[in-house]
């Protein structure tokens, strides 16, 4: 499995006619981080890094220092490499950015400005009952990452992303999306439920997600049945979503049809 980080680097300005489009990719199975570049689609090629890490899930791409940034699943943190562009595939790297072990179950990492969040499945209270999970805050410096503090969510977490101050987060094994209004604000160790969930009808049980703010799209990953590994899973686009997950109340649904 697989997660990812996109990136459209263009020097004039105009979001339809990017010089590079590329996808970065992390492994749970391998230590491998991999770039497709998918510029040109009758020519896709890929450059794959070798990292210490033996597993990582969650990735991001910081175009401003060139650096790739993942969760470590074998390191439990976060871990960044930089000088990405134009290195050979087959290349050995070193994190150069570090940061603490803290993490238990990284599964995704979210950005905004110099903070790092990382979305922890590991079961806080050892109950299978009470469904739970931790944010984990970071604030980048340089070359080091520092925990500031951590969130315990009162649900389950995958997959998590940043629209503006507002933090959007998977609820894991259920067909929800929750939203955390103002998510730094909470800046000391706290349990903090969500400001707003909603069922998205016709998903059996996301993992990831991630938001386009040009053209207000949320695209989120469907899993299926877990134990089906084939040929249930499926991708879930929502336009306009900004309005839409508005005008759905609290605890309501928002239709497939949307």
């Amino acid at each position: 499995m697989a997660t990812f980080s996109c990136s459209d680097d263009d020097d004039n300005g105009n979001i339809n006619e990017p010089t590079s489009k590329k996808l970065y990719t992390s492994n749970i199975s391998n230590w491998n981080i991999t770039i497709y570049d998918l510029t040109d689609n009758s020519n896709i090629t890929t450059t794959t890094l070798i990292t210490t890490s033996t597993a990582a899930d969650g990735i991001y791409y910081d175009s401003g220092s060139d650096a790739v940034i993942q969760a470590s699943r074998s390191g439990l943190s976060l871990e960044g490499f930089t000088g990405i562009t134009g290195i050979e595939t087959g290349t050995a790297v070193s994190a150069a950015i570090t940061g603490s072990a803290d993490l238990l179950n990284p599964r995704e990492v979210a950005v905004r400005n110099n903070f790092y969040v990382v979305a922890d499945s590991q079961d806080v209270d050892d109950d299978p009952a009470t469904l739970d999970g931790r944010l984990f805050i970071y604030e980048r410096n340089g070359n080091s990452f520092t925990l500031r503090n951590t969130i315990t969510t009162d649900f389950k977490l995958w997959g998590i992303t940043f629209i503006g101050t507002d933090l959007y987060a998977v609820v894991d094994a259920d067909n929800e999306l929750a939203v955390f209004e103002d998510f730094l604000l909470n800046s000391s160790d706290a349990v903090v439920s969500a400001t707003k969930r909603i069922v998205v009808e016709g998903i059996v049980r996301r993992h990831g997600l991630t938001y386009d703010n040009d053209s207000d799209t949320m695209i989120m990953t469907d899993i299926g049945d877990a134990a089906n590994t084939q040929d249930d899973g499926g991708f879930h686009v929502i336009h306009n979503f900004t309005s839409k997950f508005d005008a759905t109340d609290n605890g309501e649904t928002l239709s497939v049809g949307q």
